[in-house]
């Protein structure tokens, strides 16, 4: 009896790729302001310039000790110019060896870091600009104080906490998504 056999059909194999065009476990590329890149070098020296403006330009004052907030403030941009620097260091190193920062433990302390500096930087900001309103606005004793040292100085405020932000969120979102 003749029986059937399979035939047998050769089957293409799949096109060879290389590891390095698709790896596995595909990461985001490093954005500019992520930690370890020239963009976030530039918004680390800007979060150092200008709270180091604030706290120079508060320093400057005689009587900026007398309000508490203002006390605060330079607290806060004091935290602010140290934490920026020291990242901004760290940057650099980074820069210059070409090594990534996107080990989870660097993010976690990164990200933990400009939560904290932020929000001290912002609080401060705010509570301040709250004080000068009140002294120039509702008071009208800008004559006797340095309301124009003040206003400069919460504004420095604001755009060093401005710098901080997306520097966080980045750092934030890029530990978010491991």
């Amino acid at each position: 009896m003749f029986s059937s056999r399979p035939a047998v059909h050769p089957v293409e194999a799949p096109p060879m790729t290389d590891a390095a065009e698709n790896p596995q476990g595909v990461r985001m590329k490093d954005l500019p302001g992520m930690p370890g890149t020239l963009g976030g070098l530039l918004l680390r020296i800007a979060q150092f310039v200008f709270a180091v403006a604030a706290l120079s330009v508060m320093a400057s004052t005689s009587d900026f000790t007398s309000v508490t907030a203002f006390c605060y403030l330079v607290a806060a941009v004091i935290l602010q110019s140290i934490w920026s620097l020291s990242l901004a260091i760290v940057d650099i190193y980074a820069l210059l060896v070409k090594r990534c920062l996107r080990n989870a433990r660097v993010l976690s302390l990164f990200t933990i870091g400009d939560g904290i500096t932020s929000t001290l930087t912002f609080a401060a900001a705010c509570a301040s600009a709250g004080i000068t309103v009140l002294i120039g606005n509702d008071l009208n004793i800008c004559a006797a104080n340095h309301c124009a040292s003040f206003e400069t100085a919460t504004a420095m405020a604001f755009i060093s906490w401005f710098a901080v932000s997306p520097s966080f969120l980045l750092n934030f979102w890029s530990l978010a998504s491991r």
